[in-house]
């Protein structure tokens, strides 16, 4: 049931215990989602209780601790982990006022003679609570925890072939779901209703393979709000005249490609028009001068040189890494397209290079999810990159 073979996730077992063994950790504490897929397999929608995975140096698999009717039905079935190697604590750890799963924790870890260790844990994490850090400096007096943050995302940002092939199956999807989008806006659809659409292409897929639950909603601002891009949708109509701003996902077995298009009801008005050309002008320049070696903000700068001709600035930073995520998010959390960014591109990063122009009244957003290959860089999916007016 696996997607990968076992050699790779022993290669980012690898990586990962590199990284450890640099910034002085000795036993690190998993608690994203994400990263915990990364290296065990373990797919499921179990994050919303407390879960880890714990990695040492000297131990080639890590251990899953989680709630048990989601470790030995789930995990051992499904992953490359044995029984040895998974812990399950009894259900009445689960959102209880006396026990705190934590508790458990510690006690897997005195178990295995690690409690005087130092220990990372993923301290800005989402699913990384204070109350959880909390039991486990209580449960733990000995240990010497550290920061253990983004250990694994760093390790994520360089894709195998087999990821960046997921994610281009993801990029089919997001085709479809994009038409899709584009298909259902019209004067006098319901938001909701465009928006069922969407979810629908997005989870049923294509004819070769299905999709998944995408960590973000369909975003689509519009109108007045366009320039406010984290909006979703209601129960209103769309009106006549009105630009939307779409944002969205195809996803596949956890790995993402994301794409943002704007569409006008009715002809747009000659500021959007104008704003739209600029966007795709500076895209463009930015997706020139991605390759190896450059730096991400060098990216930024290409985009920042294009519109400051039009005398135009942008406040937000203009992409960042993508790939194997669980909500809210499909970013990494590690590179960002923006100034002072010096991280250097390397082949088989994947990035969301996605410069949206917000302003007050009006919003327009056209993006590309991309690979960063020996020469440059290809788009994941193959989508007409314009201003899309429907009349």
């Amino acid at each position: 049931m696996m997607p990968f073979e076992k050699k790779e996730y022993l290669e980012r077992m690898r990586k990962v215990k590199e990284s450890m063994n640099h910034k002085g950790i000795e036993v690190l504490l998993i608690t994203d989602p994400a990263n915990i897929c990364y290296l065990s397999g373990h797919n499921a929608w179990s994050f919303y209780v407390h879960q880890m995975l714990l990695v040492t140096l000297d131990d080639e698999m890590p251990i899953f601790i989680g709630r048990y009717m989601d470790a030995f039905c789930g995990v051992v079935k499904t992953t490359w982990l044995d029984e040895n190697h998974v812990r399950a604590y009894p259900d009445y750890y689960v959102q209880s006022l006396i026990k705190h799963p934590m508790d458990y924790v510690c006690d897997v870890v005195k178990e295995l003679n690690l409690d005087k260790k130092s220990i990372g844990v993923e301290m800005d994490n989402y699913y990384f609570t204070g109350s959880a850090y909390k039991h486990l400096v209580q449960g733990l007096p000995d240990a010497r925890f550290v920061d253990g943050d983004l250990v694994v995302n760093w390790v994520r940002v360089i894709k195998s072939d087999k990821e960046i092939e997921l994610q281009r199956r993801a990029a089919k999807i997001v085709e479809k779901a994009m038409q899709t989008a584009i298909d259902s806006l019209e004067p006098g659809a319901r938001k909701c209703d465009v928006a069922a659409d969407i979810l629908h292409a997005q989870v049923s897929g294509t004819p070769e393979f299905g999709g998944d639950y995408v960590s973000i909603v369909p975003l689509m601002p519009c109108g007045e709000t366009a320039g406010a891009p984290h909006l979703t949708w209601d129960e209103s109509r769309y009106t006549d005249n009105t630009v939307v701003a779409v944002e969205l996902a195809g996803c596949h077995q956890r790995y993402h490609s994301p794409m943002a298009r704007t569409i006008s009801l009715g002809k747009p008005s000659p500021k959007v028009e104008e704003i739209a050309k600029i966007t795709i002008e500076g895209l463009n320049a930015a997706l020139d001068v991605i390759k190896p070696g450059v730096t991400c903000e060098e990216v930024e700068l290409a985009w920042r040189k294009t519109i400051g001709k039009y005398g135009i600035e942008k406040e937000s930073r203009i992409g960042y890494s993508m790939g194997l995520n669980y909500p809210p998010d499909w970013g990494e959390h590690t590179i960002s397209l923006r100034p002072g960014d010096k991280t250097i591109l390397k082949p088989n990063m994947t990035l969301h290079c996605i410069p949206g122009m917000y302003f007050d009244d009006f919003g327009v957003s056209i993006s590309e999810a991309l690979v960063v290959t020996e020469n440059g860089c290809e788009t994941l999916a193959n989508f007409p990159r314009k201003l899309f007016v429907k009349e």
